[in-house]
């Protein structure tokens, strides 16, 4: 029995509010592409992935899938906003790692790189924990706010204009993480 099959497209003009910027199909063939770069980089070496919760869990789990080495996988999840909308750079680890990183070689995948303060901090505190090397993947890299400028992304899906975008797995208030594409959310006033 075969199946059904909808197309990509399909929920993509369903909101008005939605600006497509990267289609299911292009958000595919880049994390192949990364896949088989991150394959290539990492050959006879330790991986562990670490997932930075929760925006980066769609973007781990295909890329995991497109990697073709053995690998383990851990997640942390912190938090910067204090008040919940501007990043302090002050760290606060939520959930922490489950396994030690000692003597193996860490790949932080990340939803979006922006500002880049929690997420230089995060990596100055994983580095602190005896890996043998620590890099980053971002499924998206949003330079224009960037304050810590010598933050290095290693692997980067999509860079994006400073607008404030939503889908595979980025949300606003909570919304729009199901989504199978990278949109403008053309409604939300706030740049982020």
């Amino acid at each position: 029995m075969e199946a059904i099959q909808t197309p990509s497209n399909v929920t993509e003009f369903t909101d008005p509010s939605l600006e497509v910027l990267f289609s299911a199909e292009q958000i595919r063939e880049r994390i192949r592409e990364l896949g088989r770069t991150i394959t290539s980089d990492y050959q006879g070496k330790e991986l562990v992935l670490v997932g930075v919760l929760k925006g980066s869990c769609i973007f781990m789990a295909d890329l995991m899938r497109e990697i073709d080495l053995p690998l383990t996988i851990d997640f942390m999840s912190v938090s910067s906003y204090k008040d919940g909308t501007v990043s302090t750079g002050d760290v606060e680890i939520l959930k922490d790692l489950s396994n030690p990183i000692r003597g193996k070689h860490v790949l932080v995948i990340e939803d979006i790189v922006d500002t880049g303060l929690t997420l230089t901090r995060l990596l100055e505190i994983l580095g602190s924990r005896g890996a043998d090397s620590i890099r980053l993947a971002s499924f998206l890299d949003k330079p224009e706010p960037r304050i810590k400028k010598e933050l290095v992304i290693d692997y980067t899906g999509f860079v994006v204009p400073n607008r404030f975008v939503v889908g595979y797995g980025l949300d606003a208030a909570g919304r729009y993480r199901n989504l199978p594409f990278i949109a403008v959310l053309t409604s939300a006033e706030t740049k982020t």
